[in-house]
């Protein structure tokens, strides 16, 4: 009698319908992403032209699958890469190895690093998977680069996690609307993420606030100092 539960298991889930489509790369539809997929990363620049990357390696150090490797060099002084001292000399991100956690936009202290919603990749060698500078960085129109294994769609590179994250630090709705990033080339400044649902917002207690405020608007509290 367990065998002939087990096929009937089997039997129903015949004619159910599929979830997956069937599509070839660069055409069919796919399925609708949420706003938080981590997929393909991009470098950015400035809305100026110039890198956000300083080189600082911070995003190799935090990456858990190791997969991300950095070298910084100084800048030259007559033809600047960066803002800063130095920048990316060498970027390189191994998707043979990379578990797209963001961690690395996390770590990055210029949202030089992001993730775009592309997640599908056709490589047929491996070096094809290990991309490099060239192939993450921007062009000069701010858009990501697209490789010949690549599908791209379109609505794929807006909302990257560059933006998404910065909200609502420690997920503190009082944080909901400010945007504490800076503009990017071809997008300009981001848009935050949309606000929380009312029954989510957080509140500061009348008895808790000893700082005299008459406003206890909740997009108000704890701006400046974090």
């Amino acid at each position: 009698m367990g065998l002939l539960r087990g096929f009937a298991v089997t039997f129903r889930q015949m004619f159910q319908r599929p979830v997956t489509n069937q599509y070839v790369i660069g055409t069919g539809e796919k399925a609708p992403k949420p706003e938080r997929l981590h997929g393909r990363h991009v470098l950015n620049r400035y809305e100026d032209g110039m890198e956000k990357c300083i080189g600082c390696e911070l995003c190799a150090g935090v990456c858990p699958a190791r997969c991300i490797y950095v070298r910084g060099a100084d800048n030259p002084e007559d033809d600047p890469v960066s803002p800063g001292e130095r920048y990316g000399y060498v970027y390189e991100i191994n998707y043979l190895r990379c578990i797209h956690c963001d961690l690395c936009v996390e770590a990055c202290p210029t949202e030089a690093i992001t993730e775009t919603k592309l997640f599908e990749f056709s490589f047929t060698s491996r070096e094809d998977a290990v991309y490099t500078k060239d192939e993450l960085l921007v062009d000069d129109d701010g858009m990501p680069r697209h490789m010949p294994w690549e599908d791209w769609r379109p609505g794929e590179d807006e909302h990257t996690s560059a933006w998404m994250r910065a909200t609502s630090p420690s997920g503190s709705a009082a944080f909901e609307g400010r945007v504490a990033w800076t503009g990017e080339l071809g997008y300009g400044v981001r848009s935050p993420e949309a606000a929380q649902a009312d029954k989510d917002a957080v509140t500061v207690p009348a008895d808790d606030d000893d700082h005299g405020h008459d406003d206890h608007d909740d997009h108000d509290h704890g701006g400046g100092d974090h």
